[in-house]
């Protein structure tokens, strides 16, 4: 056994193996083999049997119909085989009599497998006759019928809303050779196909030739009939008209299966073959060779197919000065591969009036597109702008989510003035970043930025996004800055962060920033330290105070600060910080706005010397609103400061209240003799 990738023909796979016959899965990589009455089924993928059986009867023929059925005709029935689960072969019908005696050649089951076709040859008197038994599983009734090759298919009508199923068979008899193509399963709603016919061209030396195998493509809406003396036919499925007939073989072609929307077949020397149309060919032949200007324009129309620009100018032309622009409308959107889809014809259609009761010609065009198909981006952007305007928003949305549309920037940046969420989805189809992550900074979605980027390898410039941010709204810009900050490693410099927030003045939004972002209290941060303490001393004193009060940073220029806090009135702050002697001097002496307790404790901080110092400019600088203040801390310290110099500083000032004051509350609890 050889196995063929036909994607990869030098893949090959070779086994031994005693099956009598041996079929590959369309679709997986899994083999049938047949050895008697016994089936089995393996994956050549994973090396392991899939399932067995024993089927009810002698097989004569086998043929996947699905990628998880088999079908298998037998001596007096046809069964189906399903290889998912444990069950057997399920009979399906039995064969008709006009059956007996045949060699069969194919079976053909359609989609809802509801209509089976079963096909023998035989030669009475030398000539070969096609046996087919048609059988409907919903009636349980057969209906035999003279032909060689047959094919379930389907087509869409034009106006049609759902695909017409069809049948198609092809004999050679007494009488001629004739490709028939009928209606099955009538859908509701669906115009009615009526049964068509054409005659099959078989050359003078193919007297004994006949049709063996049919194959349908639904993109190109056609039908490949392969001939026992190796010729191929092609006819168009909904006329039944032929396209095209050649030989392709010397030799007999014995069997055949779909392939790339074409045939695929193996003849007697082994030579593998493959027939499919000529995208870019196939209507020029038609038109050139059977000027069948009909049936060029349905197959340009169907299989969008290049070839057919000048019949649609022509034809368009012709529906616009007739006046008929709602059809001049479905037939530009219709045309193949675009080429009526223009901003041109998009203006004439803009240009033109709506007929009381009916679609506007432009709004009649996108409604076809969107029939089948979907906007171009221009087509998106010019039916985004009178949706909008109408207020029907919900229109967009549902033809987003059926990918009606083509994104753009443009058509984002129009429904971004309407829905910025909405702006988003079609920025991110699009590929956007730049619109993309500012839409999710305006909606405060930060983490989702840095995953985003990092996602589409973007790199946006962030002191530029948060400048946007910013302008838009401060206080989502503060939180965008932090967790820019706060990635590893960090995606902004804390500087310039500061920069951009305090280019607009925000003072709060940049203190609560900075808080985060120096919390960790750093040396290397000492000059941020520094601005936030100086932005609040000169906007906002209270915040700054509270800063300080927590002792959260220790890094920043204390003197600079200092006499930041002296000009604002935070005298206690100022003396927390100054520590050269002229400038304690200065602000000790504003007792009336510093805290009595608090100062009294603050010159336990100073030297002998100094805090004799300031107690004396502290008397000299006024010395009945600081008088009691001067007794509290001479009376406190008078061990460490010495009762003698004490006294002799109230002398120094002839402050003899102060110095009463003084001595009265030392008195009991001092031994020194100048008390």
């Amino acid at each position: 056994m050889c196995v063929v990738d036909i994607d990869n023909p030098s893949q090959t796979f070779r086994r031994p193996i005693s099956a009598d016959s041996a079929i590959m899965n369309p679709v997986n990589n899994i083999i049938a083999l047949k050895a008697g009455r016994n089936l089995q089924v393996f994956n050549l993928e994973v090396k392991a049997k899939v399932t067995s059986c024993n089927a009810p009867e002698d097989i004569q023929y086998w043929r996947w119909i699905t990628p998880f059925d088999l079908a298998l005709v037998g001596e007096n029935s046809v069964y189906h085989w399903s290889i998912e689960g444990t069950s057997g072969p399920v009979k399906q019908f039995d064969r008709h009599s006009s059956l007996n005696g045949t060699q069969i050649i194919s079976y053909r089951a359609n989609k809802k497998m509801n209509w089976m076709a079963l096909i023998g040859i035989s030669a009475p008197q030398g000539r070969v006759v096609g046996s087919m038994q048609l059988f409907n599983k919903e009636r349980g009734v057969s209906q035999p019928i003279e032909a060689h090759a047959a094919e379930f298919a389907e087509i869409t009508l034009e106006g049609a809303p759902q695909p017409t199923q069809v049948f198609v068979f092809a004999n050679r008899g007494v009488s001629g050779a004739k490709l028939t193509v009928v209606e099955i399963d009538h859908a509701e709603g669906n115009p009615a196909f009526p049964k068509k016919s054409a005659e099959l061209v078989f050359p003078a030396e193919a007297v004994n030739d006949f049709p063996v195998a049919m194959q349908a493509s639904l993109k190109y809406g056609i039908v490949y009939l392969v001939t026992k003396f190796g010729f191929i036919h092609i006819h168009d499925l909904e006329t039944s008209q032929g396209i095209f007939n050649n030989r392709i073989s010397g030799d007999t072609v014995f069997t055949t299966t779909k392939h790339n929307n074409g045939i695929i077949g193996i003849n007697r020397k082994g030579q593998v073959l493959s027939v499919s149309l000529n995208e870019e060919q196939a209507v020029p032949y038609i038109l050139s060779t059977s000027h069948n200007i009909d049936l060029a324009f349905r197959l340009a129309t169907r299989a969008n197919l290049p070839g057919a620009e000048g019949l649609y100018a022509q034809r368009f032309e012709s529906l616009m000065q007739a006046g008929q622009y709602n059809e001049a409308a479905k037939l530009a959107a219709r045309s193949p591969q675009g080429i009526l889809r223009t901003e041109q014809t998009i203006s004439r259609f803009k240009g033109l009036g709506a007929v009381p009761g009916q679609l506007s010609p432009i709004l009649q065009y996108f409604a076809t597109i969107l029939e089948t198909g979907e906007l171009n981006r221009l087509e998106s952007i010019e039916l985004a702008r009178p949706v909008l305007a109408s207020n029907r928003k919900q229109l967009l949305e549902k033809w987003l989510k059926e990918d009606k549309l083509e994104c753009s920037e443009e058509l984002g940046d129009i429904v971004y003035q309407h829905d910025p969420v909405l702006a988003l989805s079609i920025y991110l189809r699009a590929n956007v970043p730049p619109k993309v992550v500012l839409c999710f900074a305006q909606a405060g979605h930060f983490d989702k930025i840095i995953q985003y980027c990092q996602k589409v390898n973007y790199q946006p410039d962030w002191v530029l996004l948060l400048q946007q941010v910013t302008r838009a709204d401060p206080d989502k810009a503060k939180d965008f800055a932090t967790s820019l900050v706060n990635q590893s490693p960090p995606l902004i410099d804390i500087e310039k962060a500061v920069n951009v927030l305090m280019g607009q003045n925000l003072v709060q939004q940049t203190t609560a920033f900075l808080l985060d972002a120096l919390k960790d209290n750093l040396e290397k941060h000492a000059h941020l330290q520094t601005k936030l303490l100086e932005m609040n001393l000169l906007h906002a004193p209270q915040v700054a105070d509270a800063i300080l009060g927590n002792n959260m940073f220790t890094h920043f220029d204390r003197p600079y600060i200092a006499q930041l806090c002296e000009k604002a009135g935070l005298y206690q702050r100022a003396l927390e910080l100054y520590e050269d002697l002229d400038d304690i001097k200065r602000v000790a002496v504003h007792t009336e706005v510093l805290g009595v307790d608090w100062l009294v404790n603050y010159f336990g901080n100073l030297s002998v010397n100094d805090s004799l110092t300031v107690l004396r400019e502290m008397l000299r600088h006024n010395q009945k609103q600081n008088l009691q203040v001067v007794v509290q801390v001479a009376t406190k310290y008078q061990e460490q400061l010495g009762a003698q110099r004490l006294v002799e500083l109230f002398e120094e000032f002839r402050c003899s209240e102060g110095l009463y004051y003084f001595l009265s509350s030392v008195v009991n609890i001092t031994r020194d003799p100048a008390v």
